[in-house]
């Protein structure tokens, strides 16, 4: 057997203690990473670093210190020829609005380096593939939001890259055409053998798409796992909804010694024991409540994103407080 298959599948991409400074400013600390085949989700703040460590990964920036590869290439000295291998779908608009969308497509290709006639070729190939097929000879002005985003993943794919990254691809998209582009990423990740890596702000479509996330946060990996791994590690809780009285009732939990969190009228307390439900019970009838809905909380990512940012003292009320210009470009301890 192959040292691969003992040890498992390489990863796309590593970084060992990677440093980044901008003169006295640390964008990027002793960063060690680890993104495997298939679909990643990149997470943090503004400010986080995503696109500084993205810029370093693909070679565009030198770092400070440290190391890191792509494909099994030096991001130090090989970063020409990663880009190569590197689709990029950006969130602003990049798009010639006075051209066809299959000139476009040719010519994101030709940029690439590709002669014009496979360039061409692939510019009918991929917007059949990203369902623009009937609407290639029409001028991208004449685009809706949802059409925009398909051209721009159309020239991001032309080349048939190894590694797609996509910055927020579904913003702006009203659902049917938010779920063909997550269709289509996932296509890419499943059928096509290839591997994303997205930001985004909409958990939901990170959840939809990736296996794993990693998390920036001040220039540091605070989680870098599966969102499966995420999902069974987040503490059990009993979701409450009550009417007549949420603050009495949060009271009275915490009188208890039940830790609960509220959101309005929705409180969810952490489940310690098979005790918990007749606390929860005999809190309400203190508090003379109607406890209206209790089921136990099945959380999603989102709220794994909002609980980790908590404990690490962030100021995110929100996942809307990422949507930021910034957005591409050590886990947290068991």
């Amino acid at each position: 057997m192959t040292e691969q298959g003992l040890l498992g599948p390489s990863p796309i991409i590593t970084a060992k203690s990677l440093h980044k400074m901008y003169g006295p400013h640390v964008a990027l600390e002793s960063v060690n990473l680890e993104i495997p085949k298939g679909a990643t989700g990149i997470l943090g703040p503004n400010g986080a670093g995503k696109s500084t460590l993205f810029k370093c990964l693909l070679g565009l920036i030198g770092t400070t210190s440290g190391e890191g590869s792509v494909l099994g290439y030096d991001i130090k000295t090989e970063g020409e020829l990663i880009r190569s291998k590197i689709g990029y779908m950006p969130e602003y608009n990049s798009l010639d609005p006075s051209l066809f969308a299959v000139d476009q497509v040719r010519y994101a290709g030709e940029l690439l380096g590709m002669n014009p006639n496979q360039a061409s070729q692939r510019a009918h190939e991929v917007l059949e593939y990203v369902g623009l097929k009937d609407q290639r000879y029409r001028e991208i002005e004449t685009f809706s939001t949802g059409m925009l985003q398909a051209t721009k993943l159309a020239c991001a794919l032309v080349h048939d890259p190894e590694i797609l990254i996509c910055d927020e691809p579904t913003n702006g998209l009203d659902q049917r055409s938010r779920a063909f582009i997550l269709q289509t990423l996932r296509r890419t990740v499943n059928e096509g053998g290839r591997s994303v890596i997205m930001s985004s702000h909409v958990m939901d479509d990170v959840e939809d798409v990736c296996e794993s996330i990693v998390m920036i946060h001040k220039g540091r990996i605070v989680v870098q796992r599966s969102i499966e791994d995420l999902v069974n590690q987040v503490e059990k809780e009993i979701e409450l909804v009550i009417w007549g009285g949420a603050s009495k009732m949060e009271s009275e939990l915490s009188s208890d010694n039940l830790r609960a969190r509220r959101l309005g009228r929705v409180i969810r307390v952490k489940m310690d024991d098979d005790s918990t439900v007749s606390k929860i019970l005999q809190a309400a009838v203190r508090a003379e409540v109607q406890v209206r809905q209790m089921k136990q909380y099945e959380p999603d990512l989102e709220d794994i994103f909002l609980l980790i940012m908590d404990k690490l003292g962030a100021e995110i009320k929100g996942t809307s407080d990422l949507m930021t210009p910034d957005h591409i470009g050590g886990a947290v301890h068991d």
